[in-house]
């Protein structure tokens, strides 16, 4: 059996289990030994990171040959119109490549979502607004590259979803581990547990389905 963590990564956690000097990395949070980062999250985003011990598995969903849809909700400068939304999903060219086309919508401000720590700066005199960003690529700082593009810098930025896989039910800094049969598809978990090294938080059950709970 393989054996596979869901993580709630926060704010200015290094995606690594070793690193600089007063950097938190993953293992000021995990103990579990032989899994690694399917995938990276920049210190400065936040939410979904999938650790595993089977490299086929870190592959696959790391790979985006495999095209497996990842969900971002982003907070951005300015709120942006239908010119902008359209180039995002068309596609964007940065220069060094020329973006996919994926799927951006403008939702309103999840209540569940935890204040950031350290909070965003914000202008006083621009608003801010959230996108929802389904991406089947992910290379380096390319959803704050595409936003910015479009003149909409990002603030803030949270993985929700890969796959099938969510933040359902995890807090900030608490972690799911779940084991999954050699060969089973990424996104079909055969058991979940609620194994954290911190203890569990309270939830709020009427949220959606697919999306983290508040953090009480």
């Amino acid at each position: 059996m393989s054996k596979l963590i869901l993580f709630n990564k926060p704010y200015g956690v290094l995606c690594q289990f070793t690193g600089e000097p007063g950097r938190e990395t993953l293992a000021s949070y995990i103990s579990v030994p032989g899994v690694y980062a399917a995938g990276r999250l920049d210190s400065d985003s936040e939410g979904l990171l999938v650790l595993t011990d089977d490299g086929a598995l870190q592959a696959r969903i790391a790979d985006p040959r495999h095209k497996l849809a990842k969900t971002y909700l982003v907070q951005v400068e300015g709120v942006p119109d239908e010119e902008a939304l359209a180039a995002l999903r068309t596609g964007v060219d940065l220069g060094d490549f020329v973006t996919r086309p994926c799927q951006v919508r403008q939702v309103d401000e999840p209540e569940w979502l935890w204040p950031r720590n350290p909070p965003i700066r914000e202008r006083r005199s621009i608003p801010t607004c959230w996108l929802e960003i389904v991406l089947k690529e992910g290379k380096n700082r390319q959803v704050r590259r595409m936003t910015a593009k479009v003149g909409h810098p990002t603030l803030r930025l949270v993985r929700v979803r890969i796959g099938e896989w969510s933040l359902d039910g995890i807090a900030p800094g608490e972690w799911q581990e779940t084991v999954t049969a050699p060969g089973r598809k990424p996104g079909a978990p055969r058991t979940r547990s609620a194994s954290r090294l911190q203890a569990p938080s309270r939830r709020d059950a009427a949220l959606p389905k697919g999306y983290p709970r508040r953090r009480s």
